[in-house]
């Protein structure tokens, strides 16, 4: 019909793919890539493939359509919608959702501002030298916010300085200071924005979890329990050994102590009479 575009094959065939890919995987999540240099996107895609994670890239409303098509028959994906923003891949995988997170963390680095981005968090410059030689450059310092000065012939900053807050936006005067300082103040990489893992949707800063730290925790934890179960003398698979160790040792302290011979107390026994007797000894010479 006139004025009716027609869609090709191809990127309907996409698009049911997409969807098939969504509905198949136990772990869908939505992933963010603004800032990512082509090589590194690369790069970071061929590791978590190696991984058994395939990101896949595809415009967002190839995204949105597949997505209408699997919330027909997993619902749980109705939440993913409202994230397919900007720049946006698509990551189907098995596993765990909190490791997933952790790893795609470990894909970001530190990089300079260029002027015009959002500030993450507040960006501090530290007090004390820096590696300007006396000049202009402590004007063009004081007039971006920097509190700067010559001290004993050195350009310095004078104290700790918030030159921008958490959510403001870094001006192009200000990045160039910051790149000159050698402070990075934003991070490039891949951004997990949203995944839901069967049932379960999870919003990003619920993933953002330490794994280290929890692994600590656990294990401090267990040490304490191991340490109470000793000392209420609980026998359990992990404590019976030291437990019984505990008791073999009391049970000789307690027989050397009422002098029964055993196998086990006789060389204690000797060793404590050879001691009672070079005491008696000394003493007698010393009389």
């Amino acid at each position: 019909m006139p004025g009716r575009t027609s869609i090709r094959p191809e990127k309907t065939a996409r698009v049911q793919a997409l969807a098939r890919s969504m509905e198949e995987s136990s772990m869908t999540a939505l992933i963010g890539f603004r800032g990512v240099p082509g090589g590194a996107m690369q790069s970071m895609r061929r590791e978590l493939r190696g991984k058994g994670h395939p990101m896949v890239v595809a415009p967002n409303s190839a995204l949105r359509h597949a997505l209408e098509i699997a919330i027909a028959k997993r619902p749980a994906l109705q939440p993913l919608f409202e994230h397919v923003t900007d720049q946006t891949g698509l990551l189907v995988a098995k596993g765990n959702p909190f490791a997933l997170a952790h790893e795609l963390l470990g894909t970001r680095s530190p990089t300079p501002a260029r002027g015009g981005e959002i500030a993450p968090n507040d960006i501090v410059v530290p007090s004390g030298a820096t590696s300007f030689k006396p000049g202009p450059i402590v004007g063009e310092l004081q007039h971006a916010g920097f509190p700067a000065a010559i001290e004993k012939g050195k350009v310095v900053i004078k104290k700790d300085v918030t030159i921008v807050k958490a959510g403001g936006v870094i001006s192009r005067e200000v990045a160039g200071l910051l790149t000159r300082m050698d402070i990075l103040p934003l991070e490039v990489g891949l951004d997990l924005r949203a995944l839901v893992d069967g049932s379960t949707f999870y919003p990003n800063d619920v993933l953002q979890v330490d794994l280290d730290a929890r692994r600590e925790d656990v294990v401090r934890g267990q040490r304490l329990a191991i340490g109470v179960a000793l000392a209420l003398a609980w026998p359990t698979p992990t404590t019976i050994r030291p437990l019984v160790t505990k008791a073999h040792r009391g049970a000789i302290a307690l027989a050397v102590e009422a002098g029964y011979v055993t196998p086990s107390t006789l060389p204690l026994l000797v060793a404590r009479a050879a001691r009672e007797a070079a005491a008696v000894q000394a003493a007698t010479e010393t009389k």
